[in-house]
């Protein structure tokens, strides 16, 4: 699964990364810089993927893709955050953007490559029920509380939480994040376990503690470096969106996107090696890290800056979400996976996609 040694790509192109990123906030550059970012955040997007695996693999499930999940998520919620301080009126919706963006792009279009990968090579793949309904249970629940709710509670502020009404929803948030994290790692670990492993690669020698603790430093260097550079790309892809004439909510898809390759890589692999229960453990975990700490998160920089916070979600985005979950229960609801649950993900994935750039 992974050397003994730590190769030197994976901490040359987080390194390179950083060149990069310094490069362009100390000297700026054109047409050059911006290939050249584009360049160094995929190769860390690889570097990241494998340091993630090492720690993983050391560590265990479920606790390596919580680690994972986790530290994509806080880093997201920086980056989130600081756009909201440098341009809080012209971003008052840039979090519902980005926080819904990652959960289509997660429950449609992760869960959907790895069921279609998955099948098409192993045929049938089997998880822990039990895992997958309490995923999607506290999901609902956070994404009705958060993005839909809004939409309803009060007439006169639109899709927009009162004072009180934000602190209460980022503090259920919050609430319903961690209680999920106790029952996947405390009180019912069981259940996101896999059923059964038939990968060689999964029982590998555990990596060194000193290789361990090396790559998670390197993970770490390696996700703010991504971030920093998808924040560096930002600009130009707010020019070419603008260029185009599509919906400025593009821009939250763009950096949900960036921000989830790891994860998106990680659980494509899982699944081609017939874990799916790792696969699914990283994308529904990611899902609900990105709601249950962002949310919190962006609530409190909005009652400190004291500017509004646009959470609720349009008419057609509340019916893809309730689709998305809906199709959701069913399709995980057998504990057995084909091509076709994966199909029927990514067509809706795909719906999101197209009615995000062409509304």
């Amino acid at each position: 699964m992974v050397a003994a040694r730590t190769p030197l790509w994976t901490w040359a192109w987080p390194l390179v990364a950083w060149v990069v990123l310094l490069a362009k906030i100390f000297v700026g550059g054109g047409g050059i810089m911006v290939a050249a970012i584009g360049i160094a955040l995929l190769a860390t997007v690889f570097a990241a993927v494998y340091h993630a695996e090492v720690v993983a693999h050391r560590v265990g499930e479920p606790f390596g893709t919580l680690v994972l999940a986790l530290a994509v998520t806080v880093i997201e919620t920086a980056l989130i955050v600081s756009v909201m301080i440098a341009a809080p009126v012209e971003k008052a919706g840039l979090a519902r953007d980005t926080v819904f963006a990652a959960v289509m792009i997660v429950c449609n279009g992760i869960v959907g490559a790895c069921l279609l990968w998955g099948g098409a090579r192993h045929h049938e793949q089997g998880f822990q029920l039990q895992g997958a309904s309490a995923a999607l249970a506290v999901l609902a629940a956070l994404t009705g509380l958060t993005l839909v709710l809004p939409n309803f509670a009060s007439s006169e502020l639109g899709p927009v939480y009162s004072a009180p009404q934000l602190v209460f929803a980022g503090f259920v948030s919050l609430v319903l994040y961690c209680s999920f994290v106790f029952i996947q790692t405390v009180r019912h670990r069981d259940y996101f376990l896999p059923a059964q492993d038939d990968d060689p690669e999964a029982h590998a020698p555990a990596p060194t503690v000193r290789t361990t603790a090396i790559s998670a430093g390197l993970l770490l260097c390696a996700l703010v470096a991504i971030v920093g550079l998808a924040k560096a790309l930002t600009p130009t892809l707010e020019t070419g969106i603008a260029y185009l004439e599509v919906p400025k909510a593009v821009v939250g898809i763009i950096i949900a996107a960036l921000v989830l390759l790891p994860e998106g890589l990680s659980a494509l692999k899982a699944a081609r090696h017939n874990r799916l229960q790792t696969s699914l453990n990283l994308a529904l975990g990611s899902a609900l890290a990105t709601i249950g700490l962002t949310i919190p998160a962006v609530a409190a920089v909005s009652m400190v800056i004291g500017q509004p916070l646009a959470l609720g979600l349009g008419a057609k985005d509340v019916l893809l979400l309730a689709l998305t979950l809906f199709v959701g229960v069913i399709t995980l609801g057998t504990g057995r996976t084909t091509v076709l649950q994966g199909i029927v993900h990514l067509v809706i994935f795909a719906a999101f996609l197209f009615f995000a750039v062409v509304p």
